[in-house]
């Protein structure tokens, strides 16, 4: 799988570039905004549908920051809610076909991982002063400072790998099945058809699989009826150029990598980012 793509270049300090990875990540950023301002407003005594699962969402958010991280960290909350909307947004934003995943470019998700990691590091710091945070790594002997500081290191890359590795992963397996499906679709239509006889027979028996299917309501029976529909009309028509079989079969992948796979990789990152700040923000009295 190829880099994002950079559209231009802004000549400041050097060269900023723009690339897929940007224009995804502010226009998932405007939509959240908009979507922020429209759900937010007019808001009743009396709520509404619309103001019930607004607030049902955000109280369900509050409620999950309070247990994981305790609820003397219940202002994290907008933060978590924000990282999280924002990745699952960035994820999901692919599956448009116009717009690159914010979270397949690995700068993205070191970006966010790199944040949580000073927002831990600023409460440590507050919570037990610069020396204090620095004697935090000798602990609980001096021997250990090596491996606290690796284990310290690894945090925020570890967060930003797995989210990267699982959505650049799927990516890339996708446009290898796209490619596979193109070379079988015109060889198929290219065997099939050499001969309009064939051509016609494969779709006589593509519309009785699917009339079966329907009438016996067998999944299996539609899908391969469609196939063979497809196969023997384009044969007849002679268009074996056409990559019919990239329509559909991709998406059961689709739905996993980019659905599943996405909201999965966003709710852990949310998790493992609550988890992190919750232990550099102890309560009052453990501080």
């Amino acid at each position: 799988m190829n880099g994002p793509k950079i559209f231009f270049t802004i000549p400041l300090f050097g060269g900023i570039p723009i690339t897929q990875t940007t224009v995804s990540s502010f226009v998932v950023m405007i939509c959240l905004c908009v979507a922020g301002v429209l759900l937010g407003r007019n808001l009743q005594k009396r709520p509404s549908r619309r103001q019930v699962l607004v607030e049902k969402g955000v109280s369900m958010l509050y409620g999950m920051v309070e247990d994981t991280m305790g609820k003397h960290n219940a202002y994290w909350t907008p933060y978590i809610g924000a990282l999280f909307l924002s990745s699952i947004c960035g994820s999901y934003i692919g599956m448009t076909g116009v717009f690159r995943s914010a979270t397949a470019d690995l700068s993205t998700t070191v970006t966010w991982a790199l944040m949580t990691s000073f927002l831990c590091w600023g409460c440590s710091i507050k919570a037990n002063g610069f020396l204090g945070w620095l004697k935090g790594f000798t602990e609980p002997i001096v021997v250990m400072t090596p491996m606290n500081l690796v284990s310290e290191i690894a945090q925020p890359i570890s967060m930003a790998f797995r989210h990267f590795g699982n959505i650049a992963g799927g990516s890339v397996l996708t446009s290898l099945v796209y490619s596979a499906l193109a070379t079988v679709s015109a060889a198929l239509l290219g065997l099939v058809g050499k001969s309009v006889l064939v051509s016609a027979l494969v779709l006589l028996i593509g519309v009785a699989l699917l009339v079966s299917g329907i009438r016996g309501k067998k999944m299996a029976r539609k899908i391969f009826g469609i196939v063979f529909v497809a196969t023997g009309l384009l044969a007849l028509l002679g268009l074996s150029g056409v990559p019919y079989l990239e329509v559909g079969i991709p998406g059961i992948l689709s739905l996993y990598f980019d659905v599943f796979s996405g909201g999965v990789q966003a709710l852990v990152f949310s998790l493992l980012t609550m988890v992190y700040v919750g232990n550099a923000c102890p309560p009052p009295e453990e501080a």
